[in-house]
C-alpha cells in the first residue's frame, strides 16, 4: 500500500509533468486553427496535422478533452486562403497553425491579434515572411526549412543513385513564388554538380501534359519535384511517367515515397511536429510569437521505395540503402 509521503511525491511529479499552458488553466478548452494550402486527402498535408496533433499530446493537450482542431484546407485554390484564415479568426481560435508559405502569408495578413506558427516554408526571410529567424517580430513564429542545404543534398543522392547523371528536369509550381525561390536555390545547386537543368514551371494541372511532352523530346537523367499542393495532387501522374519512360526521380516528402515515389529526402516529420507542438505550447502559456526564434530541422529522413527501383530497373547502391531511414520492399 502506498505511503502517505509516495502519493504525494507521486502527485508532485505528476503535476511537474504537465506542460506550462495546461497546469496554468486547467480545464480550458483550447482551439487551434489548422490552415493550409493543400487538399483535404492529401496526403502530405493529412499526415502533417496527424504528427502535430500526436506531438501535441506529449504537451497533455488531447483532442476532445482539452483541444480542438479547426481544420481549413483551400483545395489548392489560393484565393480560398484569405476566406479561411477570416473563418478560423471568426471561430475565435488560440493559435493558426499555418502549412506552407502561402497559408502562412495569409495568416500573417489576415490575423494582426491571433498567434500564429508556420511550418514547411522554404525561406521566410528571404520571402520576406519574418524580419529575422532570431526575431521574427509581428503575431508569427515557426519552423523553417533549410532549402538550400536540402536541395543540394537531393541533388547528391540522386546523382549517386543514378551514375553518369548530367541533366535532371525540375518541376515546380510556377504560380508560386515561394515556390518558384525554391526551385532556383534547387538550380543554384546544380552549378557546383555539373548538372543542366531542365526547367519545367507549371501553373495548373494541363500544364503537366506540355512537361512530360518536353521530357519526352530531351529525356532527363532523373527529375526533381519541388512539392506543393500543385504538384502533390498531381503526383501520380508524375509517378506514371517516371515508370513508362524509366527516370529516376527525388521527391521532398518520404509520404510520397511511400506513395510510389523513388526517393525522398527532408526534415524528419516528427521531429518538424514536436517543434511545432513546442511553440504552441509556449505561445499558450504566455510567450509571444515575436519573441520566439523560428525553429530549425536538425534530423533529416532519407526514403527509398525498391518496388518503384526494381520497376525503373535501377540498381539502388548498397551503400545508399544502408543510409536509408526509410526503405519500402
Amino acid at each position: 500500500m502506498m505511503s502517505g509521503k509516495s502519493l504525494l511525491a507521486l502527485v508532485a511529479l505528476t503535476l511537474l509533468a504537465v506542460s506550462p499552458a495546461a497546469a496554468e488553466k486547467p480545464g480550458t478548452m483550447y482551439k487551434i486553427g489548422f490552415l493550409t494550402i493543400g487538399a483535404s486527402n492529401g496526403p502530405v498535408a493529412l499526415a502533417a496535422r496527424r504528427a502535430i496533433i500526436d506531438a501535441l499530446a506529449k504537451h497533455n493537450y488531447a483532442v476532445g478533452a482539452n483541444l480542438s482542431i479547426e481544420s481549413r484546407f483551400a483545395e489548392g485554390t489560393p484565393e480560398k486562403l484569405p476566406m479561411l484564415t477570416e473563418e478560423l479568426v471568426g471561430d475565435r481560435v488560440d493559435v493558426i497553425i499555418a502549412h506552407g508559405d502561402l497559408a502562412a502569408n495569409a495568416a500573417k495578413d489576415g490575423s494582426e491579434r491571433i498567434p500564429v506558427v508556420a511550418f514547411s516554408v522554404g525561406d521566410p526571410v528571404g520571402t520576406g515572411l519574418v524580419a529575422s529567424l532570431k526575431r521574427p517580430g509581428g503575431n508569427l513564429t515557426g519552423v523553417a526549412d533549410l532549402s538550400q542545404e536540402l536541395s543540394a543534398k537531393r541533388l547528391e543522392l540522386l546523382e549517386q543513385a543514378v551514375p553518369g547523371l548530367k541533366r535532371v528536369a525540375m518541376l515546380w509550381n510556377a504560380n508560386d513564388p515561394a515556390m518558384t525561390a525554391r526551385y532556383r536555390i534547387a538550380a543554384e545547386a546544380t552549378v557546383k554538380l555539373g548538372i543542366q537543368v531542365q526547367a519545367l514551371g507549371v501553373r495548373e494541372p494541363d500544364d503537366f501534359e506540355a512537361a512530360f511532352a518536353s521530357m519526352t523530346r530531351e529525356k532527363p537523367d532523373g527529375i526533381t519535384m519541388v512539392t506543393d499542393v500543385l504538384t502533390v495532387l498531381n503526383r501520380k501522374r508524375v509517378f506514371e511517367f517516371a515508370a513508362v519512360h524509366r527516370i529516376p526521380a527525388m521527391y521532398e516528402h518520404p509520404t510520397l515515397v511511400r506513395d510510389g515515389g523513388l526517393m525522398a529526402y527532408g526534415p524528419d516529420a516528427a521531429e518538424t511536429a514536436n517543434l511545432v507542438a513546442g511553440l504552441i505550447d509556449r505561445i499558450l502559456g504566455g510567450s509571444k510569437p515575436a519573441d520566439l526564434p523560428f525553429e530549425q530541422p536538425t534530423h533529416f529522413t532519407f526514403a527509398v521505395n525498391l518496388k518503384t527501383a526494381k520497376a525503373l530497373e535501377l540498381a539502388i547502391p548498397h551503400g545508399m540503402l544502408l543510409r536509408a531511414d526509410e526503405v519500402i520492399e
